[in-house]
């Protein structure tokens, strides 16, 4: 576990591409547990290794698959810049958006498996889950099952342990044994660096756990910091050395 610094495999700047072309964006409408659930898919690189999905933060507190955090995750994820063109896909939570049903709180982490099956179906490829607050405690949850998942990784971007009321545990994290990143500000209102030290020390190896110096939960003014922890985090993960 360690503060945040630079990535030690270099990040493509500017005018620095490792890809191409620019990818599409196109509407996906996926089927959930509760109805049908909105997304969209950026299209990657045809010889794109993984594919990624990154989910959007509480939708009672105005979060979307548009959140600035979830867009900003995905565009490191798919811009030829950052150099990963993975296919990305986005989706709004039951209730939230035009997403059909109504908000639950729990069972939006099998909104999360349905998104991830339509994903693993579409590309045949291991996937990055990705989750920002509300969506980082739903992707945990819909990967600490004993069944097969798809899943190859998982970032965590601003988990939460206590917001609005809320409190969050993570019991299953001792179960889920793929590469964990836990990336959050140091001065993250919804989980003071401590108590997040006590759920990632819970959690199974391999892990890591970055803190963004001087960020809030929501990244505020630092959200180039928090894309180059996690392109590093994703180099280390995900390198292909015939790229």
């Amino acid at each position: 576990m360690s503060a945040w610094m630079t990535p030690s495999h270099p990040v493509p700047e500017a005018g620095e591409p490792r890809l191409c072309r620019t990818s599409a964006v196109r509407s996906v409408h996926l089927m959930g547990p509760a109805g049908g659930l909105e997304a969209l898919l950026n299209e990657g690189a045809r010889t794109a290794a993984f594919a990624a999905l990154v989910s959007h933060p509480h939708p009672l507190g105005g979060g979307t698959l548009h959140n600035k955090v979830v867009y900003h995750a995905m565009k490191v994820l798919n811009d030829p810049l950052w150099g990963f063109g993975f296919p990305v896909l986005r989706f709004n939570f039951r209730g939230a958006g035009l997403s059909q049903g109504l908000h639950d709180g729990e069972a939006e982490a099998e909104d999360v498996q349905a998104a991830l099956a339509w994903l693993h179906d579409e590309y045949h490829l291991p996937i990055v889950a990705v989750g920002f607050s509300f969506g980082a405690a739903m992707t945990l949850a819909a990967c600490s099952g004993s069944a097969p998942s798809p899943v190859s990784a998982i970032a965590c971007l601003g988990l939460p342990v206590e917001a609005e009321g809320r409190t969050y545990s993570y019991p299953g994290l001792s179960n889920i044994t793929l590469p964990k990143l836990f990336l959050s500000g140091d001065s993250d209102q919804y989980a003071p660096a401590s108590k997040l030290v006590q759920v990632v020390t819970s959690a199974a190896n391999p892990k890591q756990m970055t803190l963004i110096p001087g960020a809030d939960h929501f990244f505020t003014g630092r959200i180039e910091p928090m894309q180059q922890a996690l392109a590093g985090w994703l180099l280390e993960q995900c390198h292909d050395p015939g790229r």
